[in-house]
């Protein structure tokens, strides 16, 4: 299927691993030039180079934290006006909510909620002018089926959602789009992080708990990232011009809901 995005610019945050990788090779696949984004330089170029090989288009990589008004103006620097804008961060790791002090709190709002509307206002201007714009933010299936332990993460991807709503359909009259995908439990370095935490806490294997959370999935496993990706692809693309607004549980079926 031609996506119809050949040729256009993208911004994908925390793309060096995991699910903003695979919206990267995704997009990139489809001919889109992007430009990645992660901390750590090296992993970062590793697949900014395997990206280049396998599809010929432009990449450009940023090493920096998207977080920081430094990383953003970095990433702007890179790309000025992007047709396509990926929003993507680590959250808050594992940890009981009783624990949380006033800073830890705030740079996870910032983090997951404040930072991806940051980048959607410094970026907008230009989409709304160009009458083409595809935002992409993925938040995570806490949204709707919070889980105990990421209840910072939970709530500020929470707030990100409900915050964009009222833009999103404010601005779809100039082709601008902004969607929400919610992964479930998907076969990332975070996830494999969390199941080793969640084996520590309950004294068992890592690979026992792995087995657990995976058979809990009614597809019987976890996501592959490439199924993430194309999703996102085609929410960047033409076709998807008349999808605003709209929050994609991604999941295997574990978000148990007849709507």
């Amino acid at each position: 299927m031609d996506l119809g995005i050949s040729g256009r610019k993208a911004i994908v945050c925390a793309s060096s691993r995991g699910l903003g990788k695979a919206c990267a090779v995704a997009l990139a696949e489809d001919g889109v030039d992007v430009v990645i984004n992660g901390r750590d330089a090296d992993v970062l170029e590793v697949t900014a180079e395997e990206i280049r090989k396998s599809t010929g288009v432009k990449v450009t990589a940023i090493a920096a934290d998207v977080s920081t008004p430094e990383g953003q103006a970095a990433l702007l620097s890179a790309c000025p006006d992007p047709d396509i804008l990926v929003n993507n961060n680590g959250g808050p790791p594992l940890r009981d909510f009783r624990i949380l002090n006033r800073q830890q709190m705030l740079d996870g709002v910032v983090q997951n909620m404040v930072t991806p509307i940051e980048l959607i206002q410094k970026v907008l201007p230009a989409m709304v002018e160009r009458r083409f714009g595809r935002i992409v933010n993925i938040t995570s299936i806490s949204v709707k089926m919070p889980i105990l332990g990421l209840d910072l993460s939970s709530g500020a991807r929470a707030g990100l959602t409900a915050f964009i709503a009222g833009p999103a359909r404010d601005i779809a009259r100039h082709n601008v789009t902004i969607n929400g995908l919610l992964p479930g439990m998907f076969d990332t370095d975070r996830l494999k992080g969390s199941t080793k935490a969640q084996a520590e806490m309950k004294g068992v294997s890592v690979e026992d708990m792995a087995s657990s959370r995976a058979s809990t999935v009614p597809a019987g496993r976890f996501g592959d990232p490439k199924e993430l990706g194309r999703l996102c692809a085609f929410l960047c693309s033409d076709a998807a011009g008349y999808v605003t607004g709209q929050n994609f549980l991604i999941d295997g079926g574990l978000f148990n809901t007849a709507i």
